[in-house]
């Protein structure tokens, strides 16, 4: 059992043989003397807290709430992705990867308000109304009277998706005992099961009530499909806003209260959720005051609460995750490895279903029916791939590292051997095998990321990596339809993620990224013939 030195607000182990894990580390949550040490003090008052009511009825219902937020992230761009060509033939478009830029500039706009926003006007207003403005302007998108409101709309609605993981992973952080992190791993389920959904929706609604590919006009009468689609999504969406509005108290987080000055509604909250697993708390109001000096008057103010956020990304602690060689390369492969799945991912989930069916029509078997068939077909295999990695991960003498270098290895494999298929059975087989695989990867990679930084600059490198997600995803659209730059920003991903697990780089990796080179050349080669 641990005890807390109220005097300094320090959590410290009874035995010195305590094995202190990285999420039971307070430090790694609240970097010492990086922010307002009154605070500072109060947070690992309540991290302690936290621990010692453990994992409960609350925390298992904000578990399945918290869902909702990971399903949105992935729900609505696969949305984009397969709306893309019913609504580029509907409107006469040829430069159709502008909705997703329009897609990206609303998720990086997303990230930066709910992510300072939130320490200002709380996570719990944030926490539902991203979901609800996203249900609102997917739903209201469905009656774009064309292309430039459409991609407003998109925007719009990817504004709210952008805040989800955040605003969520904050406010089920600070609630979650660090015995049960590794839950961040499973949250993963509702990511790929939300692609599951939205192709299982998709299949029926644009595989019949869609233009055909060979239509020389597309009227909006016979391409309803995608606006019954955007419907259909949204009330899903908004059903998981009613969910969490109406019939799911969620509580103000107290690192919030205390931020605000507010110790008392801090303690009422702690009291709230042990009520709520059926226990009961010691925390006494006189346990936060203990960690306040005579005379100390707290920083409530908005501007303390941005400037505690941002003294989280200053350039002295940026500089530091570059102090030495061995962390300067980890530090800049895991932030490439991001670029790559912002730069990639998104466009390889957005010209999927275009790939199924312009290569469907090349061999002979192509339709509009059968590319949303083998697109929910993919998605399925996605799913075990989740919770697979889930359970890799607490395997011993594997756990993270195994789990990723074999999953990444693996999916580069499988995303290079599509491009050989001659059929469309081939080339459903090959993308099965790369959901699979890059669903290990990805369910390894939300939480191993953290890890790779040292404690008190884990915030600053989390920033990081999110930042060159987001700016590398807008990046990822031009002028032209980047059909090969779509697998070679993908494929680029396993190789980067497996490198970073042997630094510093070595021969091997040296030897991988000129394969990559000449892949990209092959490929398009290939794409241009």
């Amino acid at each position: 059992m641990s005890t807390v030195d109220k005097e300094k607000g320090e959590v410290k182990p009874q035995a010195a043989d305590d094995a202190v894990s990285i999420g039971q580390d307070d430090d790694a949550i609240i970097p010492k003397g990086q922010i307002d040490p009154v605070y500072e003090a109060k947070a690992r008052v309540l991290n302690h807290e936290i621990q010692e009511i453990g994992m409960g009825w609350y925390q298992w219902q904000l578990f399945i709430v918290v869902g909702f937020g990971w399903a949105s992230d992935n729900l609505w761009p696969i949305v984009t992705s397969l709306i893309l060509r019913p609504v580029a033939r509907e409107f006469q478009i040829t430069r159709a990867p502008y909705l997703t830029l329009a897609q990206n500039v609303g998720l990086l706009a997303g990230a930066v308000f709910w992510g300072f926003g939130c320490d200002i006007f709380g996570r719990k207003w944030a926490f539902n109304l991203t979901l609800g403005l996203t249900a609102l302007w997917g739903m209201v998108a469905a009656g774009a009277p064309n292309f430039a409101a459409m991609g407003i709309f998109a925007a719009f609605w990817s504004f709210g998706v952008g805040g989800n993981l955040p605003v969520d992973s904050a406010i089920f952080l600070e609630f979650l005992p660090a015995s049960h992190q590794y839950l961040l791993t499973i949250l993963s389920i509702d990511w790929a099961i939300a692609q599951v959904v939205a192709n299982l929706i998709a299949w029926p609604i644009l595989g019949n009530l869609t233009c055909p590919q060979d239509a020389t006009t597309c009227a909006r009468s016979d391409n309803m499909g995608w606006r019954y689609f955007l419907i259909t999504v949204g009330g899903i969406t908004l059903i998981m806003f009613f969910v969490r509005f109406v019939l799911f108290t969620i509580f103000e987080s107290p690192k919030y209260f205390v931020g605000k000055g507010r110790d008392e509604d801090a303690v009422r909250i702690v009291h709230e959720v042990a009520r709520r697993n059926g226990k009961t708390s010691s925390l006494s109001i006189e346990d936060l005051r203990a960690c306040e000096p005579e005379g100390y008057v707290a920083q409530t103010d908005a501007i303390a609460a941005v400037k505690r956020r941002l003294d989280q990304v200053n350039l002295d602690r940026i500089k530091i995750l570059f102090q030495t060689r061995k962390l300067a390369i980890s530090t800049g492969l895991i932030m490439t490895v991001w670029a790559f799945i912002g730069l990639g991912y998104p466009l390889y989930n957005a010209f999927l279903p275009y790939i199924q069916d312009t290569r469907g029509a090349d061999f002979g078997d192509g339709s509009t029916y059968l590319t949303y068939r083998n697109s929910l077909i993919i998605a399925v295999l996605g799913v075990p791939g989740a919770l697979l990695g889930g359970y890799l991960v607490e395997v011993p003498r594997f756990g993270r590292k195994g789990t990723l270098a074999a999953s990444t290895v693996l999916t580069g494999v499988f995303l290079y051997a599509s491009t050989t298929a001659l059929t469309s059975d081939a080339l459903l087989g090959w993308n099965c095998a790369f959901s699979f695989f890059s669903n290990i990867m990805y369910a390894v990679l939300y939480s191993f990321t953290p890890e790779l930084f040292p404690t008190p600059q884990r915030g600053t490198g989390n920033a990081l990596t999110a930042t060159s997600n987001r700016v590398f995803g807008i990046m990822a659209v031009s002028e032209s339809l980047p059909l090969a730059g779509v697998f070679v920003g993908v494929e680029a991903c396993p190789d980067v993620l497996a490198a970073s697990l042997s630094l510093p780089c070595s021969q091997t990796c040296r030897h991988r990224l000129r394969c990559i080179l000449l892949a990209r050349c092959s490929l398009r080669r290939d794409f241009s013939s």
